[in-house]
């Protein structure tokens, strides 16, 4: 009873007491602050520096290339550096042949003339070609060109054999440059590959697809650099 008495008295006494204040925000240490702001700030302008180029990109595209000589068939590689062209070449006696064509991106330029005076136009990119031709008759042999495609022909640069399926020689003699070799022998060897769809039209046709390649793998290039800083 008197514990109850003394409650009452105090009552008014508790109704004028202040709330309890509440808990006071977690802030950051002044350094973490300004160095989570620089971060997001240099993000930001990354972010906004890939989408620029992209932008740019989508609307400088560059002509579509144009077909395959016939009858070559194209196959690219997604995100690496070169594609293959192969083709059955029909054979003497009814023997068929697989021509295969391995060209990177413009690898290297030369001056616009052939003598190396700077004549004002465009440089004269390269595109470094491998080209093996193998028999159905003979699968662990095949004859392999070392070849340079410029915007308007197709260089032979050395000629030699390869096995394939097994192991090759640490240092295979590859034989002489192919410059080196007889005049008879150089006009043979263009005979043989120009009978084989290997000659000018397709080094046109390589420069159209790798400058195409190119704007396509540079654009893939810069979504993944995006993708990676957003996340």
């Amino acid at each position: 009873m008197a514990l109850a008495r003394r409650l009452l008295r105090l009552r008014p006494h508790l109704a004028t007491l202040p709330p309890p204040s509440p808990s006071p925000p977690r802030l950051l240490p002044f350094r973490t602050y300004i160095s989570e702001m620089r971060r997001s700030a240099f993000i930001d302008r990354l972010l906004r520096s890939v989408r620029s180029e992209i932008s740019f990109l989508d609307n400088s595209a560059p002509p579509p290339s144009p077909p395959p000589p016939a009858p070559f068939a194209v196959e690219d590689r997604p995100g690496e550096q070169w594609a293959r062209l192969r083709r059955v070449f029909p054979a003497a006696e009814g023997e068929e042949e697989e021509v295969r064509v391995d060209a990177t991106l413009v690898d290297g330029a030369l001056p616009p003339s052939r003598s190396g005076a700077d004549t004002g136009g465009p440089p004269r990119l390269h595109i470094s070609v491998k080209v093996e031709v193998s028999k159905a008759a003979r699968p662990g042999v095949a004859l392999n060109f070392e070849c340079s495609a410029w915007p308007d022909e197709m260089e032979v640069q050395r000629v030699f054999p390869v096995r394939r399926g097994g192991p090759s020689p640490v240092q295979q003699y590859v034989g002489r440059q192919f410059s080196e070799l007889d005049e008879e022998m150089q006009s043979a060897v263009r005979d043989y590959l120009e009978q084989r769809g290997v000659n000018d039209e397709l080094a046109a046709f390589l420069h159209a697809y790798m400058e195409n390649k190119e704007h396509t793998e540079l654009i893939r290039w810069l979504k993944n650099v995006e993708l990676h800083v957003k996340n």
